[in-house]
């Protein structure tokens, strides 16, 4: 009894020493953060404690994230439900190999993302990803490693990044979020591209997650989604005119130029 209590204790001990440490970490962070970019501070003082949301870095949040992609979170929240069931409640490699792939369209899943999901679990049991060893690997090395599966693009491994093994300089350049709120923060009159983004997060490194956290939340501020209703609402409705035929060239020139 007594080594269980003195078990107990210890576990409550470490658990508040890892709470402070990362405290201290958020601490720091936000004060390079807001010494580094003026207008990043504004949103950081506006949004308030950075309360990111973490899972675990396993097999089943990559298998969700799938899951997920291109779909709104009610209708993937029901497809995942039904494919836990039909897994047998626990989402990982053995037991989706045992489902047929009549099961897993029953459960809703499209067929690519069926493919997905089959090619995440063969990649788990040959060991050519080993959610063990990703928490030691680098970041270029996570990204390498994940997107080698099907369905599995930079985004995902950005995300898998940031909120599963918990890296604190991600920076997700092709994240349309992240694009928006750029371009509404810093004023700028077309969206902006990677090596935008790259050159005004420059100062932000060793911090571009928490960074990237404020940018989504940014979105979401009253004046912010305002101003876009705002916006639409004195946007002109287009003219009929006519139209002339333009060359192939010519019409790929002036429109400019995986998850």
């Amino acid at each position: 009894m007594l080594e269980a209590n003195l078990e107990s204790a210890s576990l409550r001990s470490a658990s508040l020493e890892s709470a402070s440490l990362e405290f201290a970490n958020m601490k720091k962070a936000l004060d390079h953060l807001k010494s580094a970019d003026v207008l990043l501070a504004s949103i950081i003082e506006r949004v308030g404690p950075c309360n990111m949301t973490y899972r675990d870095p396993t097999f089943e949040a990559l298998a969700r994230a799938i899951v997920y992609q291109q779909l709104s979170t009610k209708a993937a929240s029901t497809i995942l439900g039904r494919f836990q069931a039909a897994a047998g409640g626990a989402l990982n490699p053995e037991s989706i190999q045992q489902l047929s792939v009549a099961e897993m369209r029953q459960a809703g899943l499209s067929k690519q993302k069926i493919g997905y999901i089959r090619d995440l679990a063969e990649h788990a049991i040959s060991g050519r990803v080993d959610f063990a060893k990703l928490p030691d690997m680098s970041d270029e090395e996570v990204v390498i490693a994940l997107t080698d599966i099907k369905g599995i693009g930079v985004w995902t491994a950005h995300m898998f990044l940031m909120f599963a093994l918990r890296r604190p300089n991600v920076l997700p350049v092709g994240d349309l979020g992240i694009r928006m709120a750029i371009k509404q923060l810093y004023k700028k009159r077309k969206m902006p591209l990677a090596r935008d983004i790259e050159k005004i997060a420059k100062n932000w490194h060793p911090y571009c997650s928490v960074a990237s956290w404020y940018l989504w939340r940014s979105l979401e501020l009253k004046d912010v989604v305002a101003a876009k209703k705002a916006l639409k609402k004195k946007r002109p409705a287009a003219k009929a005119t006519k139209t002339r035929k333009l060359p192939v060239a010519k019409i790929i020139k002036s429109r400019g130029a995986k998850a």
